[in-house]
């Protein structure tokens, strides 16, 4: 036991803490990246993008890893509302508004997006109207997307923002010195409380966001 434990009796149980929550937000992290580099595969090979696979910066911060999943799914928005603007002028105004209609069934979009994606990408793959549609005309999924870019933000803010990513994978001991070389003494009760906070929303997007994506690639598998 640490000399500070007989002063301080919560901090061992305060290590066992940081360490469980430090390790969700890993497993969260590590979701999000691959949900995203999921997504930038099928962007690439079905609607003609371009995007750059994104990695873990395992020697930098919270801050900057989310913020690399903040960047990559800028990118892929954008290429997103390009394929959407396109849909908005090669089809009527009655189709395309049917693309945003929530009641109409999706059998139905991904035929009408099937009579000018040829058009818009030059040469398209049979998946291409479903993915379209998934992405472009799916309110839901471009919702849960800005939520994961919220949360995501919120957390690089926040008192977790400084915190290594690396010391994830060290003892107990390692990651406590490390969180309170990161912060003040005074706010690791915060810091604690900034976890789990944040965890509930990140746990919750992330969940969302990875289903959203499986649900594209299980559609391309389909195809």
């Amino acid at each position: 036991m640490a000399q500070s434990d007989f002063l301080y009796p919560e901090n061992p149980r305060r290590r066992q803490e940081v360490s469980r929550l430090h390790q969700q937000l890993l497993d969260c992290l590590s979701d999000s990246f691959q949900a995203t580099n999921k997504l930038i595969g099928v962007l690439n090979t079905h609607l003609g993008c371009r995007l750059d696979f994104i990695e873990m910066k395992r020697h930098g911060t919270i801050k900057e890893n989310c913020d690399i999943i903040i960047q990559a799914i800028m990118k892929i928005q954008k290429e997103l509302q390009m394929v959407d603007e396109a849909l908005k002028d090669k089809l009527e105004p009655t189709l395309y508004r049917k693309l945003q209609d929530i009641k109409e069934r999706e059998t139905e979009k991904i035929a009408i997006v099937q009579k000018v994606i040829s058009v818009i990408l030059g040469e398209a793959t049979s998946a291409a109207s479903a993915v379209a549609v998934k992405l472009v005309g799916s309110n839901v999924t471009s919702g849960i997307i800005n939520k994961l870019v919220t949360v995501l933000t919120q957390i690089g803010a926040s008192l977790l923002g400084s915190i290594g990513v690396a010391v994830l994978g060290l003892g107990i001991d390692m990651i406590f010195r490390a969180i309170l070389g990161a912060v003040e003494k005074t706010q690791l009760q915060a810091a604690i409380k900034s976890y789990e906070k944040h965890l509930v929303e990140f746990k919750s997007a992330s969940e969302k966001y990875h289903h959203a994506i499986t649900e594209v690639t299980n559609t391309v598998k389909r195809k």
